[in-house]
């Protein structure tokens, strides 16, 4: 197996472990329903751990463009590779979304709520906000790439690292994924999304396109910061990209910002009238 195929199917193998458990406790008729938000977080993070242990030794388990961009921008990955890593996480989040909704196939028709089914596959924000949402993203990623440089600058007995990953995953969901639902990887979000639009689903409504964006910048934003910002402050190396980093990420916080008072101004004015 190469590094394409690699990527392809750890991205397949967390989200059908992510998604999975995530339709466990939300869609109808199923044993885990209501579970509630601990076990979701548990099954993402143990989803991680074993998606890293089965392709590690083979693409470096990236599973997430946040991540290989990040990585890019420190140069510890090479820039002419992350189109390839970035199409094999996609199509691997797709295939897994697929496996999904056939695994839970009697279970869409006995879920009433579009919504509920839409979350099966992908991230919403708890209050639309589009600041604030963009903001979680952005700092959930920045921890998430920061935490796993961390763990890997750490000596561990030999085959624990994946598995501390995987408690990293469960930490954020439990600190910060209470806002946006914790998406911190454009692939997990986006692949699945095209895959509920896709999907012959009985019952589904929109597959909140206005919203899609917010999972896929965040992300791209924080691990990029996380990465030159693990190689500033714990290897004492300044790269060339760390402030065109830190510049782009003001620039597009900032534009979201101004954006977000201009709607609620208009909002705030309408209903005034």
């Amino acid at each position: 197996m190469n590094a394409f195929w690699g990527e392809v199917v750890g991205t397949m193998i967390l989200i059908v472990l992510g998604a999975g458990v995530c339709a466990g406790v939300s869609l109808k008729k199923s044993y885990a329903a209501n579970s509630g938000w601990i076990v979701i977080t548990m099954g993402w993070g143990l989803g991680v751990a074993m998606a890293v242990y089965a392709v590690g030794t083979i693409s470096g388990a990236h599973l997430n463009p946040a991540v290989t961009v990040g990585l890019a921008f420190t140069g510890d990955f090479a820039w002419a590779d992350v189109p390839m890593y970035i199409a094999a996480q996609f199509l691997g989040a797709m295939i897994g979304s697929a496996l999904i909704y056939l695994h839970y196939l009697p279970h869409w028709k006995a879920t009433e709520d579009p919504a509920t089914k839409l979350g099966v596959f992908s991230t919403g924000p708890a209050i639309a906000n589009p600041f604030a949402n963009l903001l979680s993203e952005t700092i959930g990623t920045f921890i998430l790439v920061l935490g796993i440089l961390a763990i890997g600058a750490n000596e561990f007995t030999e085959g624990l690292n994946p598995l501390i990953v995987g408690f990293l995953i469960v930490s954020i969901g439990l600190s910060l994924g209470g806002t946006t639902g914790y998406a911190i990887n454009p692939a997990r979000d986006l692949g699945p999304r095209i895959a509920h639009a896709l999907l012959p689903i009985p019952g589904k409504g929109g597959s909140n396109w206005s919203y899609a964006w917010i999972p896929v910048v965040g992300p791209i934003l924080g691990g990029s910061l996380g990465a030159v910002f693990y190689q500033f402050a714990f290897e004492n190396k300044v790269g060339t990209s760390l402030w065109g980093v830190i510049v782009s990420v003001l620039i597009v916080l900032g534009a979201t910002f101004v954006l977000t008072k201009l709607k609620d101004t208009k909002l705030s004015e309408g209903y005034s009238k």
